[in-house]
């Protein structure tokens, strides 16, 4: 048995369908993780969902911020970002289906017997593993409740940047979905900050990249992707960065876990 896990997707399905071969994945021994972002702006979106959900119990997914914004625009919360390529997933006569799977995904990972966790974006320098766990479990509770269309219409905004400031049910809920999906740098008191997009060597000196804050500790691994300028460069002991930028012409990247190999293809085609 094998486990690998896999980068942001972004409907670059091509790319993944030639890991999965050049590994020789088998779903009756291996198991793919999948950083969140499977869909968006690459040109197959609808092929990468069906592609996923048919590997069954075999697939282990956590839920990205473009991920999370499909299913707003799927329920007519929002509307499609004008660099999207969705037209075709949501036109699908399969797309119902594919929807009612999306939601069900968590916002954590975690490996059996073992502290490594997936989320997409990473782990909030203000929590411990168990309480983004536990978090995780409560968003995840109301995404997949009866008042999901709720959920999803006020998971948007950039308040509370703190924990601290996570003084009700709502502003618990905002904070895990921006941690979990959206997080690249925070400040020194370690408030999330939703601007910065730069690699660590032009970011502002008042930020922090959210994985120095050496609040993984011990034999806890964290695995995320979410962040295309690192370009998977992550020093710190314990944490491994998967975006790659496949969709943006440079490669999807796999890890599989029990050697630490990495894989990787490089995009099929430049999208910008």
């Amino acid at each position: 048995m094998a486990i690998y896990f896999v980068g942001d997707i972004q409907g670059c399905y091509g790319e993944l369908d030639a890991l999965l071969t050049r590994v020789g994945f088998s779903t009756n021994s291996d198991k793919l993780y999948v950083a969140g972002d499977l869909v968006a702006r690459g040109p197959n979106s609808l092929e990468t969902l069906r592609l996923i959900k048919s590997l069954g119990n075999s697939a282990k997914i956590v839920l990205g911020n473009h991920d999370l914004h499909l299913l707003a625009v799927y329920y007519g919360i929002k509307k499609v970002k004008e660099q999207d390529q969705l037209a075709a997933l949501l036109s699908a006569n399969d797309v119902s289906s594919l929807m009612d799977w999306l939601i069900q995904q968590p916002l954590i990972q975690k490996l059996p017997d073992e502290e490594t966790y997936m989320s997409h974006a990473g782990l909030s320098p203000q929590w411990t593993p168990e309480l983004a766990v536990e978090q995780a479990k409560i968003a995840h509770q109301h995404l997949t409740s009866a008042t999901s269309q709720y959920w999803l219409s006020n998971m948007y905004g950039e308040q509370p940047s703190s924990w601290q400031n996570a003084d009700d049910e709502l502003k618990k809920y905002r904070f895990t979905i921006n941690s979990l999906t959206r997080m690249r740098y925070c400040y020194a008191d370690g408030s999330l900050n939703f601007t910065c997009k730069e690699n660590l060597e032009n970011a502002p000196k008042n930020l922090s990249p959210w994985f120095e804050f050496q609040h993984i500790k011990g034999n806890t691994q964290w695995i995320f992707g979410h962040w295309a300028a690192l370009m998977g460069h992550c020093l710190v002991k314990n944490v491994y960065a998967l975006d790659t930028g496949c969709v943006w012409g440079e490669h999807l990247t796999m890890l599989r876990w029990h050697d630490k190999q990495l894989f990787i293809e490089q995009a099929h085609k430049k999208l910008r």
